[in-house]
């Protein structure tokens, strides 16, 4: 019998796709105490690791100097949001090299070919022109 068949596998609508070398925010529920909040945190996806339901993303983050690395879990219901910040062109699905360095030399080259276009808005109607009604 197949686990990956007993797991329901629903995609989250909040997800955007994401690759690794991709700048995400990702918002989480956390739970203190008796209330819970919404915790935002930015970094660079350095591996993807798809599993169906068990499917997880590690992304990495430098806060005062030190790297801070945190899996999440793809499907979790914890999981608020994850907003793509900016697109990263990279070579290698695992971006483990990042972790010796620091500055300048940890940037990843950001991909303008994949960058989203916002539609211009529609133009307004001259003023001689009278506002139609449907």
């Amino acid at each position: 019998m197949d686990l990956q068949a007993l797991l329901p596998n629903k995609a989250n609508p909040k997800l955007q796709p994401f690759t690794p070398g991709d700048t995400v925010r990702v918002s989480l529920r956390v739970i203190e105490g008796n209330r819970e909040r919404v915790q935002t945190l930015e970094g660079v996806v350095i591996r993807q690791h798809n599993n169906g339901a068990g499917s997880t993303f590690t992304i990495r983050r430098v806060t005062r100097g030190i790297g801070m690395e945190l899996t999440y879990l793809l499907h979790s219901p914890r999981l608020e949001s994850v907003n793509v910040v900016r697109r990263g062109r990279v070579r290698r699905a695992r971006l483990y090299y990042l972790r010796g360095r620091f500055g300048k030399a940890a940037r990843i080259r950001e991909d303008r070919s994949a960058r989203v276009l916002v539609p211009a808005t529609p133009p307004e109607p001259a003023e001689d022109e009278a506002p139609t009604e449907a």
